[in-house]
């Protein structure tokens, strides 16, 4: 089952929000994001072997789109780095 991040965009908490507008460039979420996500839109995902979720093109533009609205400075993005995914 896909994510569908822009549908629900309102129920993802504001750091669950952040995470994914500081890291647009991620293409599989870690099992750490994959699984708030999961509980905070209230329905299950795909996982792969790790525990992550792809995210589709859909997912992928929708938060990239979300991340240069975000920056006032400009294109300025950062993409996915294991050591910024918040633990829990």
């Amino acid at each position: 089952m896909e994510m569908d991040i822009g549908e629900n965009w309102d129920k993802l908490s504001p750091s669950t929000q952040q995470w994914l507008i500081d890291n647009p460039g991620s293409t599989i979420l870690p099992r750490t994001m994959a699984a708030m996500i999961c509980k905070e839109i209230g329905k299950p995902a795909d996982r792969d072997l790790h525990g992550g979720s792809q995210l589709s093109q859909e997912d992928r533009d929708f938060i990239l789109d979300k991340a240069r609205s975000a920056s006032s400075a400009g294109p300025e993005l950062r993409f996915f780095s294991p050591a910024s995914t918040p633990r829990t």
